[in-house]
């Protein structure tokens, strides 16, 4: 932080005692890192709206699936290109209610996709619960992904 607040007092000194010289320099400067973020903006932009094209379908289905992993999964990659990678939580509502029951520990599972997923494709696992908070059963509960990451080929 100290190594920024000197850089910043330096270029405006030099941008008042040589104005000719450090404007254009200057100018150039704020126009590259304006299409640096700029570019950075549009990549996050549309990293989002191809995650959002994904459906994702969690129920519980101990008739489905086994025992240590009763969560039935079905993802379907609705993109124009395939998911490459894929990572996303676990969370557990009870119908109607705002608040996660599925406690983020360190030990909890870690939820990965299936790889290369082509798009229009489907992809369907069983996966285990989440820790759950105390007192609560997972067949009242709804369960969704969240915080959804991933990547896509271009």
């Amino acid at each position: 932080m100290l190594i920024g607040v000197l850089l910043v007092i330096t270029w405006l000194i030099l941008l008042l005692r040589y104005p000719a010289k450090a404007l254009p320099v200057s100018l150039a400067a704020f126009i590259g890192l304006g299409l640096v973020a700029a570019w950075v903006l549009w990549q996050e932009n549309r990293e989002t709206r191809q995650l959002d094209r994904l459906d994702v379908r969690i129920a519980y289905a101990p008739e489905r699936c086994p025992a240590d992993r009763p969560l039935s999964l079905s993802l379907k990659n609705g993109n124009d290109v395939p998911l490459t990678e894929l990572h996303w939580r676990i969370a557990a509502y009870a119908p109607g209610d705002t608040i996660n029951l599925a406690e983020n520990v360190y030990s909890s599972p870690r939820y990965r996709g299936p790889g290369e997923l082509q798009p229009g494709a489907d992809w369907q696992d069983c996966l285990p619960l989440p820790p759950l908070r105390p007192g609560y059963r997972p067949q009242t509960l709804e369960f969704r992904a969240e915080r959804l990451q991933g990547s896509f080929s271009n």
